[in-house]
């Protein structure tokens, strides 16, 4: 009973060994989307509407926090639809502190994107999570981290004039939104 309770111990450390971790304050990188394109498509007191538009080669988390630097982004939130060739998502695990990378390094369809800007520390965060679609239809999902786009990514970005600012959370290790402020 013992020796069973070590081997499933020495199986579950190499596991961890293996899989590769992503530290929730790893930067993103700016510039990574060169080919991305911004319409402002309803601007009204309350709030305005943005089509950002990536193209091939575009790499989207990048693009996305270079939009919310350049467009004073504080507050917003976002749908998207395309297809990309390949992309790094995450599951939190929470007990550590950490997401596990979820590589996808084939062509797959975005089906469901959405997510969040606001700031902490006065710098825009963008929080996003996706699914996405295989060629025979199954699906991963998770926080987005890298997202490579092929051919097109369209994103629609609410931008409202209210910033949200961010806040540490301990027990996770994340910044959450904090409405009280």
């Amino acid at each position: 009973m013992i020796s069973l309770a070590i081997s499933v111990c020495l199986a579950l450390t190499q596991a961890h060994a293996q899989e590769q971790t992503i530290l929730p304050t790893r930067p993103i990188p700016p510039g990574k989307a060169p080919h991305m394109q911004v319409k402002l498509v309803k601007d009204t007191p309350e709030e305005k509407v943005y089509a950002v538009i990536f193209l091939k080669g575009d790499e989207a988390l990048s693009g996305m926090v270079d939009f919310a630097n350049k467009y004073h982004a504080n507050d917003a939130h976002f749908t998207a639809i395309g297809a990309i060739s390949s992309a790094t998502l995450g599951w939190l695990d929470l007990s550590r502190k950490i997401y596990v990378a979820i590589p996808v390094q084939e062509q797959v369809e975005v089906v469901s994107l959405m997510g969040d800007i606001a700031t902490f520390q006065d710098k825009p965060v963008v929080h996003m999570h996706a699914v996405l679609s295989k060629r025979n239809g199954s699906t991963v999902g998770g926080h987005v981290w890298e997202l490579n786009v092929n051919p097109t990514l369209e994103f629609f970005v609410t931008v409202n004039n209210t910033p949200l600012k961010k806040r540490p959370d301990d027990p996770s290790g994340m910044k959450l939104i904090d409405p009280t402020q």
